[in-house]
């Protein structure tokens, strides 16, 4: 595991128990598959998350632990765990702004290739949708008073990717899924695949996806009709000013 993986952590804005806790956890891993940076560079790192897959179904088949590593407890919620830190830690390492040399001088044309307003403007939206997303950790209840976080405090890793935040209320699982400015269609397919892959892991709940950005297209609003399950809300921001006295 790198050493900077530590300010990558903390540049995402993790709080200080989930930064230690992701570092334990790739620690664990590599304790028992090897260093996980090999495993990326060889193109092994997805053999590691697939052997840490463990379903409801498998749970209730009573399978026993198909990973290598070693534990005590649930086996589907440790190996969620688990696997939740080593697709987070392969995040960080394409992340491009924390590339080693190495791989970083391989991205430069790409790079290049994009005018800096993009890029800037990819970067604003990014730091806006992990704002809004530590803002509603720590009052998920200013979203729907009726949803309990479940994740551990980070994204939950699905087969679809990454999934904002995940809830529960008494009906089920929530999946909530944040864009900064207007969404398109392609959001709703992503929050869709989301819920389509829990729905899998979790098959004997009922999983129902919540889609927030400042506004929707007209495409999005469209698809949303037709899927009683996903709920399209705003979010506004408010400037208040006052004099400096």
């Amino acid at each position: 595991m790198r050493n900077d993986y530590i300010n990558w952590l903390t540049e995402q804005k993790y709080s200080d128990g989930t930064r230690t806790a992701q570092l334990y956890r790739v620690q664990k891993v590599e304790e028992y598959y090897g260093n996980l940076d090999e495993h990326f560079q060889n193109g092994t790192l997805q053999s590691i998350i697939d052997d840490l897959e463990y379903s409801t179904k498998d749970e209730r088949q009573n399978k026993p632990n198909p990973s290598k590593i070693q534990f005590e407890g649930n086996i589907r919620n440790n190996l969620q765990s688990y696997k939740n830190a080593v697709v987070r830690y392969r995040k960080f390492l394409m992340d491009d702004g924390f590339k080693a040399e190495s791989v970083r001088s391989e991205a430069i044309n790409d790079i290049s290739d994009t005018p800096q307003t993009s890029q800037e403007s990819t970067q604003q939206r990014f730091t806006l949708e992990r704002d809004m997303q530590v803002a509603l950790r720590q009052n998920i209840a200013l979203l729907d008073s009726g949803l309990k976080i479940i994740d551990d405090g980070v994204e939950r890793a699905v087969d679809s990717g990454l999934i904002d935040i995940t809830c529960e209320d008494d009906n089920g699982i929530v999946v909530i899924e944040l864009k900064a400015g207007k969404a398109d269609s392609r959001a709703i397919g992503q929050i869709l695949g989301y819920m389509g892959d829990l729905q899998e892991e979790e098959s004997a709940k009922q999983v129902r996806g919540i889609l927030v950005a400042h506004d929707f297209d007209r495409r999005a609003k469209a698809a949303a009709r037709v899927v009683p399950t996903l709920k399209l809300m705003n979010y506004s921001i408010e400037f208040k000013f006052t004099e400096n006295s």
